[in-house]
């Protein structure tokens, strides 16, 4: 059941975000790039290019102010490409070679191309945004533009906050807390946006602007224990001194931290060592009490989503928050 519903809710977002995720791809394709080598790193992130939760959530929150997801295609492109900027400059800063089993720009063609592809992305992306204001009446479209510019901002501060944890030997995960909670000013654009662009009133984008944070922290902390189901990508998140933030709650408490220790610190960690680090991680109390927060938060944003006017969309939130917490 709860696997039908993830998949339901994937194909739902997947699908809100088919027209925006082909206009970004003709957009950048229509740039003359000269250099092969960036032209091959295009194609390649392109042809593998499934970020379907930026688009997908800013198509949510124009119709649930009953405005047409269709008629701002060009605002849902736009989010998409600098949503990717940032997921390739990333890999860089993260040093991730493969996602999912696919090589990464970073892991393919190298940290110059990756960071030469991310900063296209961004600029057409910004391009094509600030064309798009135009269709919103001047105040919102100023709006709309300090909008992208502040939260953005906090995005990027996050991201230079968690860079500084990395070469802290002892972190406290609380301080990684905070750094969840600024990047999930990424979810809260999303939805900001769409109610925005989707012509909703102050009360309306602002509840979809909370509501949007609350998805976003939910997505991020759903993604760090995700991580520590992969073993790639836990292999290389424990190379470069990031582990997920389940990891560093369970090792508040002294007994699960040293079998984490004993099992992260062997030089090739097995299949079975990942199925007894994900049952010591999640038997601990420190993360009992972090699922337990999340669960909260979820309680919070159904809640809030009562208060949505557009019955559909309203249905679709309270199906996605408790999602984020399934399978954990």
């Amino acid at each position: 059941m709860v696997q039908k519903i993830g998949k339901k809710i994937i194909a739902n977002l997947k699908k809100r975000s088919e027209k925006g995720l082909e206009l970004a791809k003709q957009v950048l394709q229509t740039e003359k790039i000269k250099e092969p080598l960036l032209r091959d790193a295009l194609k390649h992130y392109i042809l593998h290019w499934n970020d379907y939760t930026h688009p997908g959530l800013f198509s949510i929150a124009c119709e649930a102010v009953n405005g047409h997801p269709d008629d701002v295609v060009s605002v849902q492109a736009a989010i998409a490409m600098m949503a990717a900027a940032f997921d390739i400059h990333d890999d860089i800063i993260d040093k991730s070679k493969v996602k999912h089993k696919i090589p990464t720009v970073y892991g393919k063609f190298g940290d110059e191309i990756a960071l030469l592809l991310g900063n296209a992305f961004l600029i057409e992306g910004f391009k094509l945004f600030v064309n798009s204001t135009e269709m919103l009446p001047r105040e919102k479209g100023k709006e709309a533009l300090e909008t992208l510019k502040r939260l953005i901002f906090e995005v990027g501060n996050g991201h230079a906050i968690e860079v500084g944890l990395k070469e802290r030997k002892n972190i406290v995960p609380d301080h990684y807390m905070k750094v969840i909670k600024m990047k999930a000013a990424g979810i809260e654009l999303d939805m900001r946006l769409g109610a925005l662009f989707g012509g909703g009133k102050n009360l309306e984008v602002d509840l979809l602007a909370r509501l949007g944070r609350m998805v976003g922290v939910l997505v991020l902390l759903r993604e760090e224990f995700i991580d520590i189901f992969e073993i790639e990508e836990l292999c290389q998140r424990i190379l470069v001194h990031d582990m997920p933030l389940p990891l560093l709650f369970a090792m508040q408490d002294q007994k699960a931290k040293e079998k984490v220790n004993a099992i992260i610190s062997k030089p090739k960690i097995t299949r079975i060592d990942i199925e007894e680090l994900v049952d010591c991680t999640l038997e601990a109390l420190p993360v009992v009490k972090l699922k337990e927060k999340m669960q909260a938060l979820i309680d919070e944003g159904l809640k809030l989503a009562t208060s949505l006017s557009n019955p559909r969309m309203r249905s679709q939130l309270q199906i996605l928050l408790p999602f984020m917490l399934e399978d954990l």
